[in-house]
């Protein structure tokens, strides 16, 4: 993948060292639109390239976390087609839910990734051993960030990230030859 070509040196070792990577939804799974039907209820539209990214990971060795300040059923329904386990809604302090699934994990800061578009996200980033912002972020957020997407939320900002870290982890050619 050429984007990958030149990524820099640290980028690379913090994503080798990745064992959880954990997505914000609104702005960074998702368009950041919010969608709604005359009955009230709710619709999110994700990106197939992001979700065989995350299984992708998850195959890989890599959990996968969804850490969202909302409550969305679409939410749990994806998450539920794509296998991820570890699924947050709801959560205000998104760097003490992070800390927790560390702690539950067994990992470090230094092994997971956050990757996120706005506010509620930065103090989740700034613990990360990778924190990434998808293209179109809040500026604060990609000023804090590690690394950022060349594609913005919703339309395979995921998938470029699911991509770092199976390239940094040496599996990309595993993967690649997977898939011929």
């Amino acid at each position: 993948m050429p984007y990958l070509a030149n990524i820099p040196a640290d980028i690379l070792t913090r994503a080798s060292a990745i064992r959880l990577a954990a997505f914000d939804v609104d702005g960074t799974l998702t368009d950041g639109r919010l969608w709604y039907g005359e009955d009230g209820h709710e619709a999110k539209v994700f990106h197939v390239h992001d979700g065989l990214g995350l299984k992708r990971l998850q195959a890989n060795g890599v959990a996968v976390a969804i850490v969202t300040a909302r409550i969305s059923h679409p939410v749990a329904l994806r998450a539920e087609e794509l296998g991820i386990a570890h699924v947050y809604q709801g959560q205000g302090d998104k760097r003490a839910c992070l800390e927790t699934l560390l702690e539950a994990l067994n990992l470090t800061p230094e092994q997971a990734a956050f990757v996120g578009d706005d506010l509620p996200d930065l103090p989740a980033m700034r613990i990360a051993g990778l924190a990434v912002a998808v293209a179109n972020a809040h500026p604060w957020v990609a000023e804090a960030a590690h690394w950022q997407t060349r594609l913005p939320g919703g339309m395979g900002a995921a998938r470029e990230v699911c991509d770092l870290i199976l390239h940094a982890q040496g599996k990309s050619a595993a993967e690649r030859e997977r898939w011929h």
